[in-house]
């Protein structure tokens, strides 16, 4: 007896392995595609809108708050760090001319109603120079404020925007400054670098 032939005796006589019985047909793909995926537009829309209008509400609510309060994650690039949050602390902890541009303003437009014509040029003659006067004072503290970060950090140092920050938090009332002062008037305020 041969190798060969002794082998096909012992695999007949092992019993036969069946294959395993399939319990259901193959999926075809389009069924398997099918089952992953997700509807792009959920059944009741009117439901989803109204979860989404919520949740975009409570966000737009939580950036509210954080620009007001100055958080750096809320502000725009420019307005962000050290350097900017003391500009605004330092603002903010004195008094400016430049917060009486725009009752001066609504005064003005109020005297140009009146039939004179004189006082409606003397009116914008004022408010003109008093706007002048007005970005003088607050050249001369954005340069107050460079020399102070400069002085910690390094002139080269000194990041961008410094002036015309500056210019535009110190001609806004102070309740109408964004973000909203951090500091009491008469505040000493220090720059540190933090």
């Amino acid at each position: 007896m041969s190798k060969h032939e002794s082998k096909s005796a012992e695999t007949a006589s092992l019993p036969a392995k069946s294959p395993a019985k399939k319990q259901q047909p193959t999926p075809t793909r389009r069924e398997r595609e099918a089952q992953n995926l997700r509807p792009l537009v959920p059944e009741d829309r009117k439901q989803a809108k109204r979860e989404m209008q919520a949740k975009v509400r409570i966000e737009q609510a939580k950036a509210r708050e954080g620009l007001a309060k100055g958080d750096d994650r809320y502000l725009r690039p420019t307005e962000r760090g050290p350097q900017k949050r003391f500009m605004r602390n330092y603002i903010d902890a004195r008094y400016s001319i430049g917060e009486l541009l725009l009752p001066m303003m609504f005064l003005v437009i109020f005297a140009t109603f009146i039939p004179s014509q004189s006082v409606g040029i003397w009116a914008m003659s004022f408010i003109w120079a008093f706007l002048a006067v007005c970005i003088l004072e607050a050249v001369m503290v954005a340069n107050m404020i460079k020399r102070r970060i400069a002085a910690v950090v390094g002139k080269d140092k000194v990041e961008k925007g410094i002036m015309i920050g500056t210019i535009a938090r110190c001609l806004q009332l102070r309740v109408m400054r964004m973000p909203k002062s951090q500091v009491k008037r008469g505040a000493k305020i220090e720059f540190t670098g933090k």
